[in-house]
């Protein structure tokens, strides 16, 4: 929805609102502005500031996180960017006052409780994201799967276990979405596409649209399984070949290596701009960004071979996408192996792969466990303590390379 059209609309609300709140004491008329919804701010321990709204209707108070957060301001890059946020929290904010007037936000109305479409509630979900996160992305490939299995669609209080059942079997033969070549979806995929649908079954319960989850009736042995995949990543020597080797998607190589040299996901890569990178305290060059899986800030320095990876910059705003131009991630991890083949690497890498070789990178090169999660980003340090399996167990095949000399 246009910005423009956000605000115009919210002023015109706002009137109505402050219409209302006139109160006549004798020949004075005294205005009282009671907002239904504010913006707030919440501080965090790492000096950032949360925004929120503070949403007041019938009696009732709610608070919605947007992700978006207040940096502290070093920098004039930093109160631009700043500023940037503000305007798109003020934008969100006159989009759910529109909500509210139209009895929309929330499906509030018992009526529409009962008629929403369970593709039409996905949506709902999803579009709250006012940007493009990775949530947003799972929730919408959820419904193109949902839209497959069932095509005549079906309210989403009619979902139950054996619909549910019903679309674990679909999962195992689906294909993937926007792939150039016919290929099912990976078990682990299965896993985090049911994931998603139970959690959007969750929030239809704390919307009281439905009573309870119907997915808590599946037991274990129902449900998709994962299976465990070894984690393909490079070597140094490797990477080096690599980054020697050429390849006809500039665009993409620079991108990789990148991720291989900072540890980002394809996801923050794509949505990474170069009002992200600034120089520290220490004239350090550094990374800072919310990422888009977990909404979690990142902030990292950047090697000098992190940097050799970016394009040249020019005259662009802050807000320019540093790697523009990207594939698609499903056509990315068909070509990828291509490359490495080239470069004379029997391993089938993906561009996640770049993540592990980065994680694996740091620790073999004596990083500590705490400061490798760190650098990833990662909330937990047991996702982190995999890769010091994986660095544990190539260097068991290493001591098994040498040869019997006496």
């Amino acid at each position: 929805m246009d910005f423009c059209y956000l605000f115009v609309t919210y002023n015109r609300i706002m009137s109505i609102f402050i219409t209302k709140n006139i109160q006549t004491n004798n020949m004075k008329k005294e205005v009282r502005i009671k907002e239904p919804v504010r913006i707030r701010t919440k501080r965090l321990s790492n000096g950032c500031e949360s925004i929120y709204l503070d949403i007041y209707m019938d009696g009732r108070r709610r608070y919605e996180f947007l992700k978006l957060y207040i940096i502290p301001e070093h920098t004039r890059t930093d109160k631009d960017l700043n500023q940037s946020t503000m305007k798109l929290a003020s934008a969100v904010k006159a989009q759910r006052i529109i909500e509210l007037q139209n009895g929309v936000y929330g499906f509030n109305h018992q009526q529409e409780k009962k008629d929403i479409m369970l593709i039409d509630y996905i949506k709902y979900l999803a579009d709250k994201d006012i940007e493009k996160t990775s949530r947003k992305v799972s929730m919408y490939t959820l419904i193109y799967h949902l839209q497959h299995y069932d095509k005549m669609g079906i309210r989403l209080r009619q979902v139950d276990k054996k619909y549910i059942l019903g679309f674990v079997e679909y999962l195992k033969t689906a294909t993937q979405k926007h792939c150039k070549s016919v290929k099912n979806i990976s078990a682990n995929t299965q896993v985090h596409y049911y994931k998603v649908f139970h959690h959007c079954l969750n929030s239809a319960v704390i919307d009281e649209i439905i009573t309870s989850n119907p997915m808590d009736k599946i037991k274990n042995e129902e449900k998709p399984k994962r299976r465990r995949t070894e984690r393909a990543f490079l070597t140094i020597d490797e990477l080096k070949i690599l980054s020697q080797t050429d390849f006809h998607n500039a665009t993409l190589k620079k991108a990789f290596l990148f991720s291989c040299f900072c540890g980002l996901r394809h996801s923050d890569i794509v949505a990474l701009t170069w009002g992200n990178l600034k120089k520290g305290k220490v004239g350090k060059m550094e990374l800072h960004m919310t990422q888009q899986k977990t909404q979690e800030i990142l902030s990292l320095p950047l090697s000098k071979e992190a940097l050799k990876q970016l394009p040249v910059r020019g005259k662009v705003p802050d807000t320019e996408k540093v790697f523009k131009g990207l594939i698609s991630l499903g056509r990315t991890n068909e070509i990828l192996p291509k490359w490495a083949a080239k470069a004379g690497i029997q391993k089938h890498i993906t561009f996640h792969s770049a993540r592990h070789t980065h994680a694996t990178m740091m620790i073999t090169l004596g990083a500590d466990l705490y400061t490798v999660s760190k650098l990833l980003g990662h909330t937990n340090i047991q996702t982190t303590q995999i890769y010091a399996k994986i660095v544990d167990e190539s260097k068991e095949k290493a001591i098994d390379l040498i040869p019997d000399i006496t």
